[in-house]
């Protein structure tokens, strides 16, 4: 595989039009036509990390953040990001890094939390806005199955656990094929009437250059006639955080201690604890005080993120306890969600779980 194939597989975990505006995810250092020898999963890219690659013989790094942010004006070794690119350039490995898409996914680093701390049926918390397009297009009766199921295959008409989502209506199409045109049905120069079936259809707004190439490879019309709006439906599919709820309601202290068992977490840094038992917890790994309000707005009792800052504790306002595991913490386990998925989908060579713990924070 080169290392294109390898993003192609990871974009359809996490399709890197899901990434936040600020973000920088994608291929950040190497050749996307080089032949992948092995690759190395990690949080963050690091210089032992480079070391590590170079010792395990993989020539691609798959990184959680990206090791290059804001823009670099110069490689002279200065800082440890620009003596990173510099060995992964020197040693001919790429770097990738996949961050806030992941983070939108619902089967990404939310869903790994709800999942090492045993929380079910989790939701996305902030469903991620502008992102849900509708197709509406008209095929004759005879050729509807094939242009739907063509549609259905590009991955139009999932929408939540449900796929093979469509409406139809039946209808009379016109038209009037003019000198030139090569007419599928109808003669040139005479109005024609057709029964048609009107396919409608949602789909993620990254799809649409599939589906619409479906559409026209499926559709027997010369011409096809189709709209495609923008829909504000949130997409249940994409967004930030999760909700969800515990097997059995536990005490608050008892779930900080779970949670620190769980997550590794050393300290936790939390609210004022409001003697009501734990049912609906939220998260969001990383930096998620931007998600208060909306774990307030489900409801939860508790919401477990990282990075609060000393005003963002006021924000419980005994609505619910806000508990700061750690942006190490709460993230770690995302390597184990990559290489878990890359190696269900590669068998040809090695995929590593790095070695290398790169949390900056310490503890005493």
């Amino acid at each position: 595989m080169k290392v294109k194939d390898v993003a192609q597989l990871l974009e359809e975990l996490a399709p890197l039009a899901h990434a936040e505006d600020f973000d920088n995810t994608g291929l950040l250092v190497g050749n996307p036509e080089a032949e992948v020898k092995g690759i190395l999963v990690t949080l963050d890219t690091l210089e032992d990390v480079v070391e590590e690659a170079i010792a395990k013989q993989c020539n691609l790094i798959v990184s959680f953040h990206p090791i290059i942010f804001k823009g670099l004006k110069r490689l002279t070794g200065s800082t440890y990001v620009e003596r990173v690119v510099m060995k992964a350039i020197a040693n001919n490995i790429a770097i990738y890094s996949i961050h806030t898409a992941l983070d939108n996914s619902i089967l990404g680093v939310n869903a790994k939390i709800c999942e090492v701390l045993g929380i079910q049926s989790p939701k996305i918390l902030i469903p991620k806005k502008g992102t849900l397009k509708k197709l509406s297009t008209y095929v004759p009766f005879e050729h509807a199955d094939k242009v739907r199921e063509a549609l259905f295959t590009a991955g139009a008409g999932a929408i939540g656990k449900y796929s093979n989502c469509s409406f139809n209506i039946e209808g009379k199409g016109s038209f009037k094929a003019e000198e030139g045109a090569n007419p599928a049905l109808g003669k040139i120069g005479e109005v024609h009437y057709e029964d048609e079936i009107q396919l409608n259809m949602v789909f993620s707004f990254e799809k649409e250059k599939r589906v619409l190439q479906a559409l026209f490879s499926s559709h027997p019309y010369e011409e096809v006639a189709y709209e495609v709006v923008s829909l504000d439906n949130n997409n249940q599919d994409i967004g930030m955080g999760m909700i969800g709820t515990l097997p059995n309601e536990m005490e608050e202290k008892d779930f900080l201690e779970l949670i620190k068992q769980k997550m590794g977490s050393p300290v936790i840094r939390h609210s004022e604890l409001l003697g009501k038992k734990i049912s609906k917890v939220a998260v969001l790994g990383g930096s998620g005080a931007f998600a208060i309000s909306a774990a307030k707005s489900v409801n939860a009792d508790i919401f477990i993120t990282a990075d609060l800052k000393y005003h963002n504790f006021f924000e419980a306002e005994k609505d619910l306890v806000l508990a700061d595991i750690g942006h190490f913490e709460s993230e770690q386990f995302t390597k184990d969600l990559l290489v878990d998925y890359l190696r269900k989908k590669i068998t040809n060579f090695a995929v590593a779980l790095s070695e290398s713990i790169t949390n900056p924070i310490k503890y005493l």
